[in-house]
């Protein structure tokens, strides 16, 4: 079992940034590709970004490509999503999820959730 636990969460103003993380129990944690997704109210959830086993390669959305960043560290068992100029469209329930599939933007292939973090933007 992988255990996924998130924190960074919180109000911030437009343009603001905010930088969130999640980390990992297992010994498996560097096997598994780590991606971010995001749920606003009514809404499916949304791919947001992801980071392969390795950390060599990342895929972002359109919507937050050049202002948002994703990274890991498997010594520590932590991925992280550094966000800048963030915008009210940014408002969600963000969740870090672990998959051994390389398949960036479907839920369906992660197999690990974290519990959510909620990030609100205010204009």
């Amino acid at each position: 079992q992988v255990q996924l636990v998130e924190s960074g969460g919180g109000p911030v103003q437009a343009g603001d940034s905010l930088r969130l993380s999640c980390a990992a129990s297992g010994r498996t944690f560097s096997r598994y590709a780590m991606g971010w997704f995001r749920q606003a109210p009514g809404k499916e959830r949304e791919f947001v970004a992801v980071i392969a086993s390795n950390g060599v390669s990342t895929y972002y959305a359109d919507s937050v490509k050049g202002r948002f960043t994703i990274s890991r560290d498997n010594a520590k068992n932590t991925v992280d999503l550094q966000m800048n100029a963030m915008k009210p469209e940014d408002t969600a329930v963000y969740y870090c999820a672990a998959s051994l599939i390389w398949t960036p933007t479907r839920s369906t292939q992660y197999a690990y959730w974290g519990q959510g973090t909620q990030v609100t933007v205010s204009s």
